[in-house]
């Protein structure tokens, strides 16, 4: 069995939330909710690096991480 653990937040929130969620149980809702703020957060910085750094050097950036992992595998 889980154990669950209350979280205060002001009542305009927990009904924003609520509404939000619909049907579906907090812990999902959350966790779902957390996984795309994520997301966002990683398209962002990809983005912003795009603006940063050329094609060349992004793929670069891409073969570097590529042969990294592979070595990793290796041992």
């Amino acid at each position: 069995m889980s154990r669950y653990q209350t979280i205060s937040v002001p009542v305009e929130v927990k009904a924003t939330l609520e509404k939000a969620k619909g049907d579906k149980e907090w812990g999902a809702y959350l966790l779902d909710l957390y996984a795309a703020a994520e997301e966002a957060k990683k398209e962002r910085a990809l983005r912003r690096l795009r603006e940063l750094l050329s094609d060349k050097e992004l793929k670069e950036i891409a073969e570097n991480a590529k042969e990294f992992r592979e070595n990793l595998r290796l041992k």
